[in-house]
């Protein structure tokens, strides 16, 4: 079966290639601040992939988020199992981050460009090439397997992950039966390096929140009244450097430390793949993996205060800074919150009103290795790449993966993706390497058609 599925991957590589570019065209971002017609367009764009990959059922469906506004289109396509046979579920996502200073760009952004055997462009990676990995995995099975072809499978493409899917919830209630599967495969990760494939076993959990430090009623002139007085920019940088110890590990009393299993990965090739500054010692203390993936991880990711630019000579009465905290996978994400919420109160210097606000969470994930899915995933990388796959963690986290779980609790889950540590997501320079992007077709292929004849 593999030679078989091989060669159909190779043959139609260069159609998946042209058509992960035509979505990477499309740039659709799930927020307020940008256009929700690009959403749209990307929802109907991908909505006809599925029809020309041979998934005739499909619909697009929309659902409320919590605030009441109307979440991003999603994109559903089914091919309902015979014979009793299991259904699989394979889930990415469309939308993308914005692009950011597009000066840091080599190429345009949004126009995917082949360079040194990879391609490049927002959301390639993230998560536009595990759309089409999906659809050329599927499209070649079935052009191989052809009526043998009775596995239940079901594409559902998220319009929102970049902004936490908060309408997913929602609309997997409304749609529970529709999307029910007994295998869901999540493309939004990548392999441990260039050559070397891995499933994703756990995720870090995640919160959000916003720190408020008030010192004035009103602004003042610095000369006039500096002294006495401490500007809340001043009383807010003090309270942030409380997060960290010394050693740059998180300070924040009563969060989950644990020591990853797995593979390691040396300072050196760690420094290389994130490009950090010779001269910046690492945060933390214990495995690389362990600091990457089971330990927490606390960055002020916006802070409300001037720009040198437009700054004055002035005592500022008020500044905020959104703090962003990732998760051993086991935490739990409510009692994290109220345990940074106790920090913030009992750490913020010169009896400044301050006021923490949750901004949102989303559960850990640790997924089962040993389960019949995991092992036919794993086996069927290693005869693909021709190397033993690896079980990895990430650091990060996946909304929808802590939603489905919940609904379909019952469920295999298998994390893949197209990405690897020079990927660069969510960063300028977005890529993937085709050669791994190829091999993930062949081998969630060769994973549909052994879940299809399991003997």
């Amino acid at each position: 079966m593999l030679p078989s599925l091989r060669q159909a991957v190779a043959a139609d590589f260069a159609a998946a290639v042209g058509q992960l570019s035509g979505l990477v065209r499309i740039p659709a971002m799930a927020w307020d601040s940008f256009d929700p017609a690009e959403l749209d367009t990307a929802a109907k764009h991908v909505a006809a992939l599925l029809h020309e990959a041979g998934i005739t059922d499909v619909d697009i469906l929309q659902a409320p988020r919590p605030d009441g506004t109307p979440g991003a289109p999603a994109v559903v396509g089914r091919r309902p199992a015979r014979n009793g046979k299991p259904t699989l579920l394979l889930y990415a996502h469309y939308d993308v981050q914005p692009a950011g200073d597009i000066a840091l760009w080599e190429s345009p952004p949004f126009e995917a460009v082949e360079r040194d055997g990879r391609l490049w462009g927002r959301g390639v990676a993230d998560n536009k090439a595990g759309v089409m990995l999906h659809l050329a995995a599927f499209r070649n099975a079935l052009h191989v397997l052809g009526d043998d072809l009775e596995l239940g499978v079901t594409v559902f493409i998220d319009g929102e992950e970049e902004a936490g899917s908060p309408s997913l919830p929602l609309l997997l209630q409304q749609h529970a039966d529709l999307l029910h599967a007994d295998v869901l495969v999540v493309a939004d990760s990548g392999n441990w390096k260039v050559g070397v494939p891995a499933l994703t076993t756990s995720l870090r959990g995640l919160i959000l929140g916003t720190i408020e430090v008030r010192v004035l009623d009103h602004a003042l002139h610095s000369g006039t009244y500096g002294g006495p007085l401490l500007d809340a920019v001043t009383v807010l940088s003090r309270l942030v450097a409380t997060l960290h110890h010394d050693d740059g590990s998180v300070a924040v009393e009563g969060l989950l430390f644990s020591d990853a299993p797995g593979p390691l990965l040396s300072e050196e090739e760690f420094r290389a793949d994130s490009g950090v500054r010779p001269g910046v010692p690492l945060a933390g203390s214990g495995s690389l993996t362990s600091r990457l993936w089971t330990k927490p991880a606390l960055a002020v990711i916006g802070m409300d205060v001037p720009s040198v630019a437009l700054s004055s000579d002035t005592l500022l009465p008020v500044a905020r800074a959104k703090l962003s905290l990732s998760l051993a996978p086991a935490t739990d994400t409510a009692a994290a919150m109220e345990a940074v919420r106790r920090h913030v109160e009992s750490h913020t210097p010169f009896g400044a009103d301050v006021t923490f606000t949750p901004a949102g969470r989303t559960e850990g994930f640790a997924g089962d290795a040993t389960s019949q899915a995991a092992r036919t995933m794993l086996a069927a990388m290693e005869d693909t790449w021709g190397v033993p796959a690896v079980c990895m963690g990430v650091g990060g986290s996946i909304p929808a993966v802590d939603i489905l779980t919940k609904l379909y609790p019952r469920a295999e889950v298998l994390i893949t993706g197209a990405e690897d540590p020079d990927s660069r997501a969510h960063g300028a320079n977005e890529s993937i390497h085709l050669g791994d992007f190829e091999n993930a077709i062949v081998a969630e292929a060769l994973l549909i058609a052994r879940l299809n004849s399991p003997d």
